[in-house]
């Protein structure tokens, strides 16, 4: 099975913010710019199947969202999935922005970002609540102290073990 954990594109998360906002200001218009978003969506990798259950999925998004996590090498990477084309593609923004990074540089990436993309605002009440409550389970599992995770590597024909979004 392929790995299901976003690698960072970019060195830090304040590149990939800054690669993000380049990105979205090549459209003139929130419709193209959607496009851009679903289309990191279907980007994002294979999520398992046995992951899409109760256990993992975020509280709070309208959309049915799961996401999965594990510390490993002192970062935490984030795997995540939507049944929304543009949940899926928030769901990509957000881990290329958080994932692969230590505890500390996603503490110190407050989402304030979303606003000034203007994210936001561009979105209905119940999407931009939605992405809170994804940040809020990325920056809950950042403030708690975190282990290694010794048992990553995937068990025979299974999912990598992991520890759930909390």
């Amino acid at each position: 099975m392929p790995d299901p954990f976003v690698n960072p594109e970019e060195p830090s998360s304040q590149d990939a913010i800054a690669a993000i906002e380049e990105e979205l200001a090549l459209f003139d218009d929130w419709f193209d710019r959607y496009g851009l978003i679903i289309d990191m969506g279907k980007k994002l990798p294979e999520f398992p199947d046995a992951w899409r259950d109760d256990a993992h999925r975020v509280p709070g998004c309208l959309s049915q969202v799961w996401m999965e996590w594990e510390a490993r090498d002192g970062v935490l990477r984030f795997a995540g999935a939507s049944d929304a084309p543009i949940v899926s593609g928030l769901v990509a923004l957000l881990l290329r922005v958080y994932s692969g990074r230590s505890a500390e540089e996603i503490l110190a990436t407050p989402p304030g970002f979303l606003r000034d993309l203007g994210l936001i605002g561009a979105l209905s009440t119940n999407r931009g609540s939605g992405i809170e409550s994804m940040v809020r389970a990325i920056r809950k599992v950042a403030a708690a102290p975190v282990r290694e995770n010794p048992a990553a590597a995937a068990p025979a024909g299974g999912p990598p073990a992991a520890s759930r979004i909390p």
